[in-house]
């Protein structure tokens, strides 16, 4: 099973915090839709099994007119074995959805929905230099539920300068108020070259509060665990059967294909990046071509993709898979480097996984470090 990225490059503000690859311009869109569509058109070859998800990322998916989308779901069914039961997401923002839209992506075939909220404060909206309220905010998950859309993820960022442990638990308790069985929730980090990046060096807004994220991801979890949901990936929470089908395929390291600027691709030994330009993405599609580059992945790159991405996930590092796939001497190496984390009750060993505790969960990155080979 195989799963096929969408990148649509545009969006309508740049959010302070974001270093993904957009435009806030979109006077070249309708040819960038036909290069994606193009695209597609090239890589036909790349997937040989059945796509079991399709996932409209960016950017901002949900500002492209409805009838753009269903020619590229379209064009993706002709050149590849689509399942019947194909998870298909659209990223959408609060200020885009409403009823006429919801009825088209419906009749598109799109049945998930990740809705970037990022918060229900609207200070904390107008310091992200987010596009909408936060009436827009809890309105627009109403009314999906409302069009029939009932596998919704919602997006929320803590950490932020004016968030509180008040205001953190209010907007978690609103998860919970709309019954939405899908969350991530991420720590704000300040990324080279973003807005926010500017505003600390200037002085314009505090720095990150390690503290206050700290609080915030206990309070997080708690929440998690009195309200029934999965914490099954390190900024993933589902109830039961609403998992993210196509992110989970990145975590287990299945192969996947990425389309447009700036999307990623892995095939299982090699990783391919396409170029994060637009207009050096749609000259290259006139001329028939694909800009990107691509590295071939080593035995310990392979190696330690599979230790960072495992050990992010509910299920952690699968020791007979690292011995099956790798060697056994890679196994006992990383039963060695685990035991100090073991003792210091950060990680926890059953059934032959490794797993984070709540304790390691705020210590993953280190701790995959450190068990890197």
């Amino acid at each position: 099973m195989s799963g096929i990225y969408i990148h649509i490059p545009y969006c309508k503000k740049a959010c302070h915090y974001c270093n993904f690859h957009f435009s806030t311009t979109r006077y070249n869109s309708a040819e960038m839709m036909n290069c994606i569509r193009q695209e597609i058109d090239l890589r036909k070859n790349r997937i040989d099994d059945e796509v079991e998800t399709i996932y409209f990322g960016g950017g901002t998916p949900s500002i492209i007119n409805a009838d753009e989308l269903e020619k590229i779901v379209d064009k993706i069914k002709k050149n590849f074995p689509v399942s019947d039961n194909a998870e298909i997401t659209l990223e959408s923002n609060p200020d885009d959805i409403n009823k006429e839209k919801l009825l088209q992506w419906k009749s598109i075939g799109i049945n998930r929905l990740s809705i970037g909220t990022q918060s229900f404060c609207e200070e904390d909206l107008q310091w992200m230099n987010r596009a909408h309220s936060a009436t827009q905010a809890f309105q627009s998950i109403v009314l999906a539920q409302e069009n029939g859309f009932l596998n919704i993820s919602a997006d929320l960022i803590y950490g932020t300068p004016m968030l509180t442990d008040e205001l953190w638990r209010n907007n978690l308790q609103k998860i919970t108020e709309l019954n939405i069985p899908h969350l991530s929730a991420y720590a704000l980090t300040v990324e080279p070259k973003t807005a926010l990046h500017k505003m600390i060096e200037k002085h314009k807004t505090p720095d990150i509060d390690l503290e206050k994220q700290v609080r915030h991801f206990d309070i997080l979890m708690q929440w998690a665990t009195q309200n029934n949901f999965e914490h099954y990936e390190i900024s993933n929470f589902a109830k039961q059967g609403f998992r993210s089908r196509h992110n989970s395929s990145y975590w287990q390291g299945k192969r996947y294909l990425g389309i447009g600027p700036s999307a990623h691709s892995f095939n299982g030994n090699a990783r391919q990046w396409n170029i994060a330009n637009n207009a050096l993405y749609i000259q290259s599609l006139k001329s028939n071509q694909l800009n990107f580059e691509e590295e071939i992945l080593s035995g310990e790159n392979k190696l330690n993709e599979l230790i960072m991405i495992s050990l992010r996930t509910i299920e952690g590092i699968d020791l007979g898979k690292i011995e099956t796939d790798f060697s056994f001497e890679h196994k006992i190496r990383l039963e060695i480097i685990a035991k100090k984390f073991l003792n210091k009750k950060m990680l926890a060993l059953q059934n032959n996984h490794l797993t984070l505790t709540n304790r390691g969960k705020h210590y993953a990155d280190g701790i995959a470090a450190d068990l890197f080979v």
